[in-house]
């Protein structure tokens, strides 16, 4: 069935797509909604102090509590983002990856379930994420997806807090799947409580892929304006914990990384989205 759709800038980056006789008041500014695989929410611009200062308490959940462990999160530091972006409000699904890639990667139990279409896809390496990316990239002249950069996948998991996680430690489960929820399954998406922002899943799921290479003294030289990280690396970060993860994995400013290469049944990805000609208005047949 064909939708006209109005097509109103809301910055210089992002767009949200309106019905033609729905007038821009009457619908949430916040969402943006692509198709039936993806909605997206935007992230306002700010600044934020991305990093942890309390690495002891943060240590403290562990088993054997040892900060050293996560010296990498310090220091913390400013970022800031002049602008407005859209993030994903869940990881990319089984659904979306298949109608796109025509593949079925990771494990046979994942597209076997009951809800195969709303589990994250998983068992993609960085290098496949790129891959998709392409392919949304080459099928849209008014969008341009990527990854979002660390910097900016932590600010959108803080929504605006301060802490260990955006919300008291007591609460996560009711917030993220992890080893304590989710009995060691994965689950499908927007089944918890979403963030302050409407993201859902930012902790616990499925590790998520970000943009960036990874260097444990990365915050000792990143800039404060839309930082990208380091120019190279071994490996790609990645963040969020999953289902499989003990709490202490569970929380914005937890960082580990794996080479490009590597595809885990705990491992996927959300995207964001970009106006590809920020200044303009006009009306799209969608199908």
């Amino acid at each position: 069935m064909n939708k006209m759709l109005r097509v109103v800038l809301l910055s210089s980056y992002a767009l949200i797509l309106l019905p033609k006789n729905q007038a821009t008041a009457d619908v949430n500014p916040l969402t943006v909604e692509v198709d039936e695989n993806q909605f997206y929410a935007r992230i306002p611009a700010g600044v934020y102090m991305m990093g942890t200062t309390a690495l002891r308490e943060a240590a403290a959940e562990m088993p054997k509590p040892d900060p050293s462990m996560i010296w990498d999160e310090a220091p913390q530091h400013k970022v800031i983002f002049d602008r407005d972006f859209y993030m994903g409000t869940t990881e990319v699904t089984q659904k979306h990856w298949l109608d796109i890639m025509s593949t079925r990667p990771g494990p046979d139990s994942h597209w076997n379930h009951a809800d195969w279409e709303k589990l994250p896809v998983t068992g993609v390496s960085w290098h496949d994420v790129q891959s998709f990316i392409a392919e949304l990239n080459a099928k849209s002249d008014t969008y341009q997806y990527r990854l979002p950069t660390e910097a900016e996948w932590e600010y959108a998991a803080r929504a605006n807090t301060t802490g260990l996680r955006p919300f008291p430690s007591d609460e996560l489960d009711q917030h993220a799947w992890y080893i304590n929820t989710s009995n060691d399954q994965i689950q499908p998406v927007a089944t918890k409580q979403a963030n302050a922002w409407g993201l859902h899943d930012m902790l616990g799921n499925v590790w998520e892929w970000v943009a960036d290479w990874y260097s444990p003294q990365a915050y000792r030289n990143s800039r404060t304006e839309n930082p990208q990280g380091p120019e190279a690396g071994v490996k790609k970060i990645r963040r969020g914990g999953s289902y499989h993860c003990p709490a202490h994995l569970v929380r914005p400013g937890y960082r580990s990384a794996d080479t490009p290469d590597k595809a885990y049944s705990v491992l996927g990805f959300r995207l964001i989205i970009e106006a590809r000609q920020p200044r303009f208005s006009e009306t799209l047949s969608s199908h």
